[in-house]
This record gives C-alpha cells, structure tokens and sequence, in this order.
C-alpha cells in the first residue's frame, strides 16, 4: 500500500514539472539585443591621421585688470550665451582708482578755470597798456597748459571708470566652457588666461602631421573623416598648417575644417582622417557587420525592429573594417552577432 502511494506521488511531481516546463516554454522569448550602426559615406581605413574634434574659434578669456577672483558662475563644459558674467574680481582697488582720477580731474578743472579767470584779467589790463606782451604770453600759455591738463585727467578717468566694467568677465559669443585654470580665492594678473571659451558653429579636427609626411599635405586639398565613436563619415579640408613643428613631439598641427558636421557634434571626439582624392568610394562597415554565405557577402539591416539580409558588394578590405558598396547613407546595420540572426528576426538595437 505505501508504495502504490509512493509511485503515485512521484507520478503527480513528474506531472506538474512537465506542465511546468510546457508553460515556461510557451513564454514569449525576448528578441535578441543587437549593436547597430548607421551607414555614410567614407573612406579608406587603413592609412590616415589620428585626431580630435575642436572648434574653429577656441578663445583665451583673461581679466583686463588683476586682483582676487571672488565668484565664478560657470564649470566646466557649461553652455553660455554671449554677455553672461562668468567670473567676477574683487573691485575695491579699481574703485579706488576711479575715485583718484575723479578727484584729479576736479583738480584740473580747478586749475583750468583759475588759468581761465587770470589770462582774462592780464587781458584787460595789457589792452590798459598796464602790462608788457610778453607777460600776457606767459598767462595765454599757462591757460593751455591748465586746458591740456584738464583733458589729461579726464581721459586717466575714463580709463579707471572703464576699468570697473572689467572687474567682470563677459562671454563675447555664444559657446562652450572648455577649459578653467582658476578658482575662487586665487589672485590673478592682467591677461592671465582663467578659461577657454569653444564658441558655437564650425567644428574642426586637430591632427598631427610628422615631418616624413609633411610634403603630402597642402592647404585646401580635401579629406575624409571618419568618427571612432559611431562610425560616422564627414567630409573636409586641410584649412591650416603650422609653419613650424611642436618643441615636444617634433609634428606640425593641422586643421581641418569640416563642411557638413552636424551643430551637435561633441568636442574632444576621436575621429580618423584621410586625406587626398584617392579615398575608397563606398561605406566603411566592421568585419563583424559582414555575413558570408557562399561567394555572397550581405549584412542585416535593421528596418521596423526586424533584420533584412541585404546582399553588398566588397570592393576593399583592411584590418578591422570593409569598403562596401549597395548600402543608401543612412541605412541601419548589425555589427556584431550577425551569424546568430535569421531574416525577419525581431530585434531590440542599443
């Protein structure tokens, strides 16, 4: 009797696992997580320069008068509007040289109108024949010099009262805040640079260009340039050229400004450039992104969460990417994981 009841219950436990593991199978699976990336235009990989995105206009921002930074009102990588305070100075010493040469200049208006007041005297009694000529010289020439003097001081307290408007440092454009080298509490000299202002529109890449390859670059000849991070393809020209080689790493800097980067496009980014007419034609796409079958090379292509093979032609290989033609810029495509997938494959992209 006990084991007829024994095997019932190990019938009943057999059961239920099996509905158990019916039901968990019946579950929707999730769609498989994907690395994708978005095709354009490029050029070959192999050979180039490495370098950084930075903008066109890079301004030293330095106080016109020294003194005590007593608040600064932006960090690093803020966005600032042209006429934003960034950082004020302590005032006090520039307004007490406002106040000097406004005294001075009372002084001299003093002396100016006693000048004024003594020659119109001398005037009259030289015209009562009481005085020599000569002396009214001396009175007509003191007047002048009381005049210049007066015109002196003033202008000496122009400059003090436009010193007052410098105790504040003002963005002249609109931009980002690259860079600060100074704190609240720190002393400053006139012209001493406290931060970096990259202001908006034009970006660039920075390149270094070692001396073996110096002869092969020219101002204006073209260049394709190839985002590390997204793989993203932009176009250019060589804009600048150093005369003369950095004292450390013994390369000239190179600009290179970009005709089509779009408003957003991060400074700091790692970007590959290439220069010449000589650039593949196609798109650059990994060597994971590439899915063999046969003598036919294709790659999915992400389209309404779902993958499509699409067949491509291969005109170039290099070490870790392909030329390729067949794929309209703009087109979405897997990078990895591609041997995994099936046509019509739901996915989720990241």
């Amino acid at each position: 009797m006990q084991q007829r009841t024994y095997i019932t219950i190990l019938l009943a436990a057999a059961l239920l696992t099996a509905a158990g593991c019916s039901s968990e199978s019946e579950k929707e699976t999730p769609a498989p997580l994907v690395r994708t990336m978005t095709v354009s235009d490029a050029a070959r990989s192999e050979a180039g320069y490495t370098g950084a995105v930075r903008g066109r206009y890079e301004t030293r921002l330095a106080f016109q008068v020294g003194g005590q930074i007593l608040s600064r009102n932006v960090n690093m990588g803020a966005h600032v509007r042209a006429g934003d305070v960034l950082m004020v100075i302590d005032a006090r010493d520039v307004q007490q040289q406002a106040n000097a040469t406004g005294a001075g200049v009372s002084s001299a208006q003093a002396q100016l109108q006693l000048a004024q007041t003594n020659l119109k005297r001398y005037e009259e009694l030289y015209a009562a024949q009481a005085i020599s000529e000569a002396m009214l010289d001396q009175y007509r020439t003191n007047a002048r010099a009381a005049e210049a003097a007066y015109r002196q001081a003033v202008a000496q307290d122009t400059a003090s009262r436009n010193a007052l408007g410098y105790t504040n440092l003002i963005a002249g454009a609109d931009g980002v805040i690259s860079n600060i080298t100074a704190e609240e509490g720190q002393i400053i000299a006139a012209g001493q640079t406290v931060m970096m202002l990259t202001q908006d529109g034009e970006r660039e890449v920075e390149i270094a260009v070692p001396e073996s390859q110096l002869s092969e670059i020219a101002i204006g000849i073209p260049a394709a340039v190839t985002l590390w991070a997204n793989h993203a393809a932009l176009t250019g020209y060589v804009r600048e050229l150093s005369p003369a080689p950095d004292t450390v790493s013994r390369t000239y800097a190179a600009r290179i400004a970009l005709t089509d980067a779009p408003a957003d496009l991060p400074l700091g980014m790692t970007a590959r450039v290439f220069l010449g007419e000589d650039t593949a034609k196609g798109a650059v796409i990994p060597l994971s992104a590439l899915y063999q079958t046969s003598d036919t090379a294709g790659v999915y292509v992400v389209e309404d969460g779902a993958v499509r093979l699409v067949p491509i032609t291969v005109t170039a290989f290099h070490t870790s990417d392909a030329v390729v033609t067949g794929l309209p810029r703009g087109t979405v495509i897997v990078t990895a994981g591609v041997h995994q997938l099936h046509d019509g494959e739901k996915v989720r992209t990241k």
